[in-house]
């Protein structure tokens, strides 16, 4: 579900883009096959308000009425998706290959491949946790209102009550899969219901005046010209009250009811029918049919050697190294010089230094890049109340009418976790040239489906955004040997990643053996590695899907060179992986090979 959902979050209203489509066109078999795939990505992200909102693009025609209200998370909504997409199935496999041109097969490979999951989605539909301490409604509903609602006019701020006095609705459909899930005896680790109980108790016991779905109305409609909010805000304050903490209150109380239930076994395998739902996830994740077993090799192998590359700088800059790995990377931690003062002034100088690293870069990859975004970048700050249990940065991509820029959002919980060498390798792989150009570049890639401008595959989007790590440290943007032991580390952070999420959901390791051996093989802040387990915990299979991503696509990397020689162009290069969109692997690599023939 959770896929589905990050596509939907980025699809463009056909009404828009396509112009309209015929009555035939948008209710029997469409003519035109692209036609088709569009339709089918447009009624999907027409049932859904808040992904309206987020595009913010019906708001330029004067369509507004989506932004009153939420999705819909019930369960029924969720056999309507299922029995969508396998009629969208049966509609794809009419159109016959013969008939199709050379990008159409593309397209309609490529959403087999995605129809092809549909088995594993329907049968692992309820494996997961739909609350916990990484995403959920408690804690996407105020992110939502906060980056995404727009508050510009005065119509904006009315919308915005009705999305409050929508909240109910919304967390008692949820609640249906809560029961449902616990009813499959499928339930959360004890942490997660802990950490979430404690987010929650937070939220509803916070004044309603200082609570973030106040301030940010506060703050925006503020700067709307000639609106006076007196009225605005007491009605925000009064819904607060009566209707947000009261639905809050029951998913306290729920949580609070099933936590004798829970237990510490957090791994995937404790589930009914656990090792085969892992093996969807790693399937759905890397787009491979890697085993467990064989990533967790890779991990260990790839650990060894990254740890090898960081103690041979450690030691070319006066580190004792002779006592391994740990001590020596702990040595290098522990020096202040490289932390900034944990101060809000340090905070801010933080999040200025990320905006001068990224813009320093964007202007020196003409080199490297034929393909560039047309929006900027800016930096932002991981919102207070979810920023302890939230992972150390990500990535927003920007509105499609250019009316948002991307955003790169950074923690700064723990001010040790943002040491000055790990921040190049961090901003390079959420902004510049990782995240924010794969995206930002396919968002806007003409003459495909929608779906194929959409960040779908895992492996391929996060796998660019490490190599992009890579790629900055060979076009020398890391000089600095400290930045690439940063870099290393960074890379080693991934590898480690491979070990662990196989380790909990395969190998059946506890919570702590996880973060024991976290600790152990990377150098990471603790804070930062409990965030990170807990985060392998309830997103099984997802972190695995870097390392295999960033592999593969130096591996192709490294075949075109050798087949091209001097006929090799980096720029070129970079257009094939980007200009296609999202793919899977095995799609990416036949890609590259018709590269390497046609230049050749």
């Amino acid at each position: 579900m959770k896929i589905l959902k990050i596509f939907l979050y980025l699809i463009v209203s056909l009404l828009i883009l396509a112009g309209g489509f015929i009555a035939h066109e948008w209710y029997g078999k469409p003519w035109f096959f692209n036609n088709f795939l569009n339709r089918e990505v447009a009624k999907q992200a027409l049932k859904s308000p808040e992904t309206l909102s987020m595009l913010h693009v019906l708001e330029n025609i004067g369509i507004r009425g989506h932004n009153r209200k939420l999705d819909n998370d019930s369960l029924a909504a969720g056999d309507q998706l299922m029995a969508d997409l396998k009629a969208a199935k049966a509609t794809l496999l009419e159109y016959k290959d013969e008939d199709l041109s050379k990008e159409q097969r593309l397209s309609k490979d490529i959403a087999l491949y995605l129809f092809n999951a549909l088995d594993d989605f329907e049968r692992f539909r309820y494996h997961n946790y739909p609350l916990n301490q990484m995403f959920g409604a408690q804690s996407a509903f105020p992110s939502f209102m906060e980056s995404t609602h727009a508050l510009e006019v005065a119509a904006d701020a009315d919308d915005y009550l009705a999305r409050l006095q929508a909240l109910p609705q919304k967390f008692k459909q949820t609640m249906e899969g809560l029961k449902k899930r616990e009813s499959l005896s499928i339930l959360p680790p004890r942490f997660v219901v802990e950490k979430v109980l404690e987010e929650m108790g937070n939220f509803v016991t916070t004044p309603a005046k200082e609570n973030i779905l106040y301030t940010n109305l506060a703050s925006k409609t503020a700067q709307m010209e000639g609106f006076d909010n007196t009225e605005v805000l007491a009605r925000a304050e009064a819904l607060i009250q009566s209707d947000i903490y009261p639905a809050y209150q029951l998913f306290i109380d729920y949580f609070n009811n099933i936590k004798p239930k829970t237990t510490s076994d957090d791994g995937y395998w404790k589930l009914p029918d656990g090792d085969a739902a892992y093996r969807a996830a790693l399937r759905t994740f890397t787009t491979t049919d890697m085993s467990a077993e064989q990533i967790h090799q890779l991990g260990l192998d790839e650990t060894a050697r990254i740890q090898g590359e960081i103690l041979a700088i450690l030691a070319q800059e006066g580190f004792d190294t002779s006592a391994g790995f740990e001590a020596a990377i702990a040595s290098l931690a522990a020096k202040e010089e490289f932390y900034y003062p944990d101060t809000e002034a340090g905070r801010a100088q933080i999040l200025a230094d990320y905006q001068a690293i990224l813009d320093e870069i964007d202007q020196g990859l003409d080199a490297a890049f034929s393909l560039r975004p047309d929006t900027g970048m800016e930096v932002k700050r991981i919102p207070e109340f979810k920023e302890k249990t939230a992972p150390g940065a990500y990535y927003q991509p920007p509105a499609l009418d250019g009316s948002r820029p991307g955003q790169f959002y950074a923690n700064l919980y723990d001010i040790k976790a943002t040491p000055k060498y790990n921040m190049r390798t961090l901003a390079y792989h959420e902004g510049v040239p990782g995240h924010h150009f794969q995206v930002a570049i396919n968002m806007k890639l003409e003459g495909i489906p929608i779906f194929r401008r959409i960040p779908l595959f895992t492996a391929y989007v996060e796998g660019w955004a490490l190599y992009a790590e890579q790629l900055a440290w060979e076009l020398g943007f890391q000089q600095d040997p400290y930045d690439n032991i940063g870099r290393l580390q960074a890379e080693l952070f991934r590898a480690v990643r491979l070990v662990v999420d196989t380790g909990i959901h395969a190998k059946r390791w506890t919570r702590e053996q996880a973060i024991d051996y976290m600790i152990g093989n990377t150098g990471m802040a603790e804070s930062d590695v409990i965030a990170e387990v807990e985060r392998y915990i309830v997103m099984p299979g997802q972190a695995t899907a870097y390392k295999i991503g960033m592999n593969k696509i130096l591996a192709l990397r490294a075949r075109a060179k050798a087949a091209l020689g001097d006929k090799f162009s980096l720029k070129e290069f970079h257009d094939v992986v980007l200009k296609n969109g999202a793919v899977p692997l095995d799609i990416l690599a036949r890609l590259v090979d018709e590269y390497i023939d046609a230049k050749a």
